[in-house]
């Protein structure tokens, strides 16, 4: 195919914000449809995009014969139906984390995918920070030894304001784990391989929001063990007043191994902290230019606020598949991978027990 048409089902904040300056930097592809339940939100896309197609029906959006991938960005509750119905109809998909609402809806997802020879990507956007990439790299290769040890911590204030369907089990599934420690998950299963049990909490602090009822949880922890031996210590948190919040506030993952220490911030995009066994202490390791950008994306890292741009890569990565005919970097069996995560710490959090992962 020569120009490659997408569809945008859920026009809001991170489709505008992230999806759509990546799409942009991408060779021979149109955004050629957009869909979103709220008329007004489709409104502000239309005269975003430019796009004259728009409907508040995806099944007939994902049906439309120029529309060759679709990208999802809606709640929770509905990206399983939206992403079945672009399978069916034969199109790649791209689609927001959490998949869905649990391990059994989401296999259901990966599963279709494959079977029908599409693309699928889960959008575990920060796979493509510098810093995170290099440290992958550097695990792979064997510096850090042994992992003994993997720790994320993820702290923001977001107060008790209304964050809309966020904030409804109904629609979320859950809170700050689906919402933020999503990512830390896939990390750990990135840098260290999957667990094997775990035992968690999660806490609803603020039972109002903005006035709303809010059901979901706003802050997580998961004690865990790899099948690999090593430990695992998991943090996530909307409620720690003062330390602002998005890339401004902390974000710090840590892996310890038997021959070293790397740990790395997402503020930090372009450098890692190391340090080596017996050694003075953690220092500053420059990531090198190589990994600033996605193998073959067109994207300039010098242009633009670089703690942002680095998500763009992920469209890039997305069309670069669809055109290779290759899987995804990041696939739904990730965000399955993830999703079986969530599903036993929350079922840990509701016995207070250990939960084996593959008992589930």
């Amino acid at each position: 195919m020569s120009t490659i048409g997408i569809a945008i089902v859920g026009c809001g904040g991170i489709s505008l914000q992230n999806h759509l300056p990546g799409l942009t930097l991408c060779k021979d592809v149109r955004v050629t449809a957009l869909c979103d339940s709220n008329p007004a939100t489709l409104e502000v896309a239309r005269q975003q995009t430019g796009c004259s197609v728009t409907s508040t029906s995806y099944e007939e959006i994902v049906r439309r014969d120029d529309v060759q991938a679709v990208i999802i960005a809606t709640p929770n509750a509905t990206h399983a139906p939206v992403a079945l119905a672009a399978i069916e109809a034969g199109k790649h998909v791209l689609c927001e984390k959490p998949l869905g609402m649990s391990a059994v809806e989401v296999k259901a997802m990966a599963d279709a995918a494959d079977k029908a020879d599409v693309r699928h990507l889960t959008a575990f956007t920060y796979r493509f920070v510098p810093a995170m990439r290099y440290l992958h790299h550097l695990v792979k290769r064997g510096d850090l030894g042994t992992p003994h040890h993997y720790r994320s911590c993820r702290l923001q204030d977001w107060g008790t304001r209304n964050v809309g369907w966020r904030q409804q089990k109904r629609l979320a599934g859950t809170g700050e784990i689906g919402d933020m420690l999503s990512h830390r998950i896939d990390f750990a299963h990135h840098l260290v391989g999957p667990m094997k049990r775990l035992v968690a909490n999660l806490m609803t602090l603020t039972p109002v929001r903005g006035g709303q009822p809010n059901d979901t949880d706003d802050w997580v922890a998961i004690l865990a063990e790899f099948k690999s031996g090593a430990s695992g210590v998991l943090e996530s948190s909307k409620l720690a007043s003062g330390v602002n919040e998005s890339w401004r506030s902390p974000d710090r993952v840590e892996i310890n191994g038997s021959e070293a220490s790397f740990s790395f911030t997402t503020g930090a995009w372009g450098e890692l902290q190391f340090g080596k066994i017996g050694g003075p202490g953690l220092t500053s390791l420059p990531v090198p230019r190589e990994f600033w950008t996605w193998p073959g994306s067109p994207r300039d890292p010098q242009q633009g606020d670089p703690l942002v741009t680095f998500r763009y890569d992920q469209a890039f990565e997305f069309i670069d598949a669809i055109r290779n005919q290759r899987p995804c970097a990041v696939t739904f069996h990730d965000g399955l991978r993830m999703q079986e995560v969530t599903d036993a710490a929350v079922k840990s959090a509701q016995t207070k027990q250990w939960v084996e992962l593959e008992s589930l």
